[in-house]
């Protein structure tokens, strides 16, 4: 297990980020918190540590707190935000990570198909991006073959860090919606503070993925 990350150094970052409007309502810390526990069940599933991408990194969370978890590891954070990519640029330089930590700035639909980008991570993070199919059909285009894509779920409050297969189609990742996108089965995992989805890429991204931009939200793959 990767050594805890130096939070407090990130707390000054995220309450700023908090006050401009870049993260959601709750206590900074406990948004923290909540990204470590995200990154030690990431490395429970072996999706972790990894090279990685942050989908619609906001105000770097929990980018910043796995790029602190992860230091032999590069990042990029993506948003479409001028403002926020801004913010972001400023929190790599002021922690010191400019050179394993980028910002990518433009709508993930166009980034996903910029050939830097596409199908280059071995892993992508998703917090509050969007639905499950619009991360998925968008997200997995940024993934390897053997890349996992990893999607925050919301928190049943289960102990332990369980970790268990779905058994069959389910409502929010249906087996044969992430087929079509050339992921497999969802995997999840349970933390005492977090959950995750995670999903495998098992073959090559087909080129229809992803659609232009706003597409894969009004008709989504399921």
């Amino acid at each position: 297990m990767t050594a805890r990350p130096d939070l407090p150094a990130l707390t000054e970052i995220f309450e700023t980020a908090r006050t401009l409007g870049f993260l959601g309502p709750g206590p900074t810390g406990e948004q923290a918190v909540h990204a470590r526990e995200l990154g030690g069940l990431l490395e429970s599933m072996g999706a972790g540590p990894a090279s990685f991408l942050d989908l619609g990194s906001g105000g770097g969370l929990p980018g910043l707190v796995l790029a602190a978890l992860w230091p032999e590891h590069s990042a990029t954070l993506l948003d479409s935000s001028r403002r926020r990519t801004a913010f972001l640029r400023r929190s790599v330089v002021t922690l010191g990570w400019s050179g394993r930590v980028s910002v990518a700035e433009g709508r993930a639909e166009d980034l996903a198909r910029d050939p830097v980008l596409r199908s280059a991570f071995t892993l992508v993070v998703a917090r509050s991006f969007a639905p499950p199919a619009v991360t998925a059909e968008i997200g997995g285009a940024f993934l390897n073959v053997g890349g996992c894509l990893a999607v925050s779920e919301p928190h049943r409050g289960g102990t332990g860090k369980e970790v268990a297969e779905s058994s069959g189609p389910s409502d929010r990742w249906p087996e044969a919606g992430l087929a079509e996108l050339g992921l497999g089965p969802v995997a999840i995992g349970d933390g005492d503070g977090a959950r995750v989805a995670i999903s495998r890429r098992i073959h090559r991204v087909d080129d229809r993925w992803p659609r232009s931009v706003g597409i894969p939200a009004k008709r989504p793959v399921w």
